[in-house]
């Protein structure tokens, strides 16, 4: 025979699964818009190209080579300002 406890177990499981299923839908609408993953990405993808940019420069030593990456850098910085 099956106790009858069993069926009360189960109904609060499921009535807990409900309840973190709405709160977790809650916290989702509440963080705001979701975030397209390919943006994600291209954003990152500046910011680390342009930390490995700025390092360039620092060691640069040749006077067209530096131009060169300062305005790569602007480009950037003016890419991500448009993004934000």
């Amino acid at each position: 025979m099956s106790d009858s406890g069993e069926g009360l177990v189960d109904a609060e499981a499921r009535l807990q699964e409900q309840i973190d299923a709405r709160e977790a839908e809650r916290q989702r609408r509440a963080s705001g818009p979701v975030k397209d993953p390919e943006k994600v990405r291209a954003l990152e993808s500046l910011r680390l190209a342009r930390t490995d940019m700025q390092r360039q420069l620092e060691v640069a030593s040749h006077p067209v080579r530096k131009q060169q990456l300062e305005q790569a850098i602007a480009e950037i910085d003016r890419r991500l300002a448009a993004e934000a």
